[in-house]
Parts: structure tokens; sequence; C-alpha cells
């Protein structure tokens, strides 16, 4: 006992310093993080906010799609149908390393028809891209079988694509878009913003793999583009192209257009080209298809421009309908060069010479004119000038006649050689004869009311030059072949050579019939041209006046106009059967 009340108990020396400083470090690190943490949560959330979202909120685009085109009867021309597209994000696909020898993969690569070693190459080449289109306008079963093989890195994304239920019947008119909905040809490419809707905004949340995860609200509204009425009918465009396609390949013609307006109006009917092409396959729209020949090709328009040459007798005052020109013996040189008839058809009036088609009797009425008082009704009728139509692709002509041109230059032209037109140009003259002289803009767009036009050629010249034409439709005319049962037709037939390529006239001709329907009281003025028919039918009145028959009586029964075929007699004393 007493040796343990000896020893010195042995204790931590106290140390006051340290343990303060202990306590003060302690306290300084929690009030640091107490204040980092009120600095992040109160004074910085903003930016911290703003950081995150930046890494996390998209905004996405809403689509929109462009507007219907409708005919005159609200039958749909073109639409547009939602459709998937394939985008991929090879950052993220080649993440997984045995991605492009998997099942899956090669099961996707199999729908979609294309080669597995080019398009790992190509994936390859664009490993560090996080956008790239692979398919766009995906078949909707493929898309399904896609969405259920859900490869990450693949994705799917909802467009539009165009649909043309009328496919190549009215392809030329009507033209196409482009993948990315933008109009190329046609009206659709004429009326591209006016169609085009505009795309909406909207914010989201995506997650890693750029997945929807939250939508946060939209913040501009989807615009749908605009519907478009066309003047065109669908039922008259149909039997155009119809018609025209079967005189085309039955005469192994090159090409060829049909155009029908109506002269109260100015509205274009129908508008049918050859050769045409299916707009819902990309594979079909070559060059040479997609043309809309009945305002881009020009051609000399032959004989079918006589009745304009008599329409400048009649309107200088030298001539009256009754006057007569003696075109024996069937031909006359001029500076050297030859124009004739077929035969000697001796003296003529005005309504004989458009009957005959006589070379001989347009010339010399023509020769008889200053050159003004002969063009003059060429140009009233709109030659060398655009329509107005507003499609893309039109050709003005070509009306270009010399100051000091030759008395055999100016004779070619009464008959339709040395200038140029295109289908719509001949119709709208010819439109123009019909409305008793009244010229109205053409349109391809449905008119709610009448245009008033303008008086180009005087009502009575108008009216006495039509009856005259009715004469090429009746009996020992060249334009037989276009009758219409129960109507009478007033047109004319056309047969040009055209131009060879090395210099003069080739063994190739063009074949017009324009004329207008019901005579007595025109409604509709049609122009048939068929481009070098093969064989040995290459006239107006054995090539085209067929077509305009056929097409003349299913419109004048579809527009349910009254026939007004009576036993009468035209100018010149032709009976009219």
């Amino acid at each position: 006992m007493k040796k343990t009340r000896n020893r010195k108990l042995k204790t931590v020396p106290l140390c006051t310093w340290r343990y303060y400083t202990m306590i003060a470090v302690v306290c300084l690190c929690f009030f640091s993080l107490v204040g980092r943490a009120a600095y992040l949560q109160v004074v910085n959330s903003n930016h911290l906010a703003k950081a995150g979202d930046s890494r996390s909120v998209r905004i996405k685009g809403i689509s929109s799609h462009r507007g219907l085109i409708l005919d005159r009867n609200g039958e749909e021309l073109a639409r547009s149908v939602p459709i998937e597209s394939i985008w991929l994000d090879p950052k993220t696909l080649l993440e997984n390393k045995g991605v492009l020898n998997s099942k899956s993969w090669k099961a996707f690569i199999a729908a979609l028809n294309k080669d597995e070693k080019a398009i790992n190459a190509w994936l390859m080449e664009r490993a560090n891209k996080r956008f790239v289109w692979l398919e766009r306008h995906l078949d909707p079963n493929v898309a399904q079988y896609v969405k259920r093989l859900a490869i990450k890195g693949v994705n799917l994304k909802s467009e539009y694509r165009r649909y043309y239920p009328s496919a190549e019947v009215a392809a030329n008119l009507v033209g196409f878009t482009g993948v990315d909905d933008k109009g190329i040809e046609g009206i659709e490419k004429a009326f591209d913003s006016y169609l085009t809707g505009q795309p909406g905004k909207e914010k989201v949340v995506v997650d890693l793999y750029r997945r929807v995860v939250e939508e946060r609200g939209v913040l501009a509204e989807a615009e749908q583009g605009n519907d478009l009425q066309l003047s065109i009918d669908s039922r008259i465009q149909s039997i155009a192209y119809k018609e025209l396609k079967k005189a085309v390949l039955s005469h192994n013609a090159k090409g060829g257009s049909v155009v029908v307006v109506d002269v109260d109006s100015g509205e274009v009917l129908a508008m049918a080209s050859q050769p045409s092409f299916n707009p819902n396959r990309s594979d079909s729209r070559f060059p040479a298809m997609t043309r809309n020949r009945a305002i881009s090709d020009l051609f000399e328009p032959g004989s079918t421009v006589k009745p304009l040459t008599v329409v400048s007798a009649l309107e200088s005052g030298k001539y009256q309908p009754n006057s007569t020109v003696d075109t024996s013996p069937g031909r006359m040189y001029l500076n050297s060069r030859p124009v004739r008839d077929h035969r000697n058809y001796g003296v003529l009036d005005l309504a004989g010479i458009i009957k005959k088609s006589s070379n001989m009797g347009v010339s010399k009425l023509a020769l008889s004119l200053s050159d003004q008082e002969f063009l003059d009704s060429f140009h009233k009728v709109g030659f060398g000038k655009i329509t107005g139509l507003g499609v893309q692709g039109e050709a003005k002509g070509v009306m270009r006649p010399r100051d000091n041109w030759s008395d055999i230059e100016k004779a070619t032209f009464s008959f339709g050689y040395g200038f140029q037109v295109s289908a719509i140009q001949l119709a709208q003259a010819y439109s123009v004869l019909g409305a008793d002289g009244v010229k109205r803009p053409l349109t391809i767009l449905k008119q709610s009311g009448l245009e008033q036009g303008e008086q180009v050629i005087k009502p009575k010249i108008a009216k006495d030059v039509v009856r005259m034409m009715e004469n090429v439709v009746a009996t020992g005319g060249t334009g037989t072949r276009a009758k219409v049962e129960g109507f009478r037709v007033a047109g004319k037939t056309g047969t040009s050579r055209k131009v060879a390529r090395t210099g003069g006239y080739g063994d190739e001709y063009v074949t017009v019939f324009a004329g207008l329907v019901p005579a007595t009281d025109p409604k509709l003025a049609i122009v048939v041209m068929v481009d070098e028919p093969a064989g040995d039918s290459y006239y107006g009145g054995t090539v085209s006046a067929p077509v305009f028959s056929k097409v003349a009586n299913k419109a004048l029964d579809l527009m349910n106009v009254a026939p007004d075929q009576m036993n009468s007699l035209a100018v010149g004393g032709v009976l009219h059967d």
C-alpha cells in the first residue's frame, strides 16, 4: 500500500493551444462549407440551373406539312403524309464495340437493303459525329421493324412526304418536291412559299440518349401550309392524258401535249404532256420526262395561224369576209424560193383559204398588208410573250421578224413558219377568237368570277373568222376527223416540218390541231400537239384532230354543254353536216 501511494500517475499533459487550434479549424471548415452551400444555392443558383439545362434541355422543332393541291372540284392532286426517316448518332452507336457484328445490326442493314461493308465504312468515317441521316422517307413496315430492333444510336424522325394520287396524269403540271419537302418542279415549285408551312418550336428535356423525357412547353406553334385550288378539272385532265398517250404510242411519236382552256374565264382545265412520269417514284424523274411540254416546248405552228392572218386582213379594212384571192396557178416564187399549195385552188374567198389551208392565199393577204397591219393580230393574241400562268419553265416563244425582212420571210410567217409558239400560247390565241376578240389572262388557279379582259379583235371579225374555221371540219376540209357528234367545231389543222440540226428543214414533223367548241358559242379552246409522229401519218388532220375530237366530246359531256349541231351553211357556203 505504501508503494502505491508514492507512485506518480502518468497523464496526458494538457496543451490548451492545440485544443483551441483544432476547434478553430473544424469551425472554419464547417462555416466554409455552409458558406459555399449558401453561395451555390442562393447567390449562384440561376447560373447553375442554366448550366444544367444546357446539358439536358433542347429546343425541338414541331413539324408542319405543306398544303393540299386540289383540282377545281376539290379532288386532291397532292397531299403530305407522315413518314419516318432514320438518323444515326455514330458516337453513341459505336460505344458498343461489337454492335457492327451483332445480329440486330445485320438485320437492320438487311431491312434497308444496303451493303453492309459500305455502310460500316461510311459509319466509321463519321465516328465522332452525333447526327447523320441514313435513310429518308422509310417504308412504314420497315420503320416499324427498325423500332423493334431498338439499337442504341439508331433513331427515327417523323417527317412528311408528298403523295400524288393522280400519279402521272398530272405529273408534268403539278410537279414534285424534294426529300426536304421543297418544291422542285411545276406547281409545287411555283407556289412553294404559299404551300410551305412554318415549323414550330418546343422546349424539351432529353436524357443521355437524346430521348425526350419531359416537355416544357411550346415556344412557337407550327403553321400548316395553305391549300391551293387549281383550275384543272381532274376528269378532263385524265381524258386529255389518256387520249394523248394513246396517240403518241400509236404513232410512235417523240412526245406531245394537250391544253384545254375555258374560253369564258381563261381558266386552264387540262394540261397534259407526254412522256410523263410517276412523281411518287423518285427514280422515274428524268429531265426529259418531267418537262411540261405544253408551256416549255416551242414549235412553228404551221397552218394553225392562218386564221390570224385572215384576222389581220379583215382588221386592216382592205378585205371583207366575201373578198376573194386568186391563188392560181397554185405556186409562186418569192426571192427565188417557192410558195405553193397542194394544187391549184383558183379563186378562193377568205373562208376558202382557211378551209383549203392555202399557202398562196395567206401569202398574198400578208404581202398586201403593211408589216404593222400583218403582225398586229399576232401580237395582240399574245405570241412572243409568256401567258402569265406563273408556272416555272414557261417559254415566251420566238417572235422576232427582221425589220427589213424579205417577201418570202413575210409570206412564210403568214402560214406559220419563221417563229415559234408553245401549245399554251396557241390555246390562248384561239380562246381570244372564241371570246369574240376579248383577251383574258390565262390562269391555272380556280377563279370565283369572270375576268373582264381586253377587247383586242373586233367582235364581228372574231365571229366571222370562227365561222370560217367551221369549214375546216366540214366535208372537204382538212380537219374532218376533229368532228364532235352533236356539236359544231371550228378549228384549224397544222403540220410543220422541224428544223434539222444540220440546218434547213428535215423530215420530222410537228402536227397540231387547234379548235373551238361548240362553234356557235365557244366554251372550250383545245390545242393538241404531237411531236415527230413516225410512219405514214404525219398530218395534223390525221394525228392531232382525232385526239381533239375525243377530248372535246367527253369534256363537253362532263361540263353539261348543250349540243349546237344543226344543218346550216357556214361562211363560204359549205354544208355543215
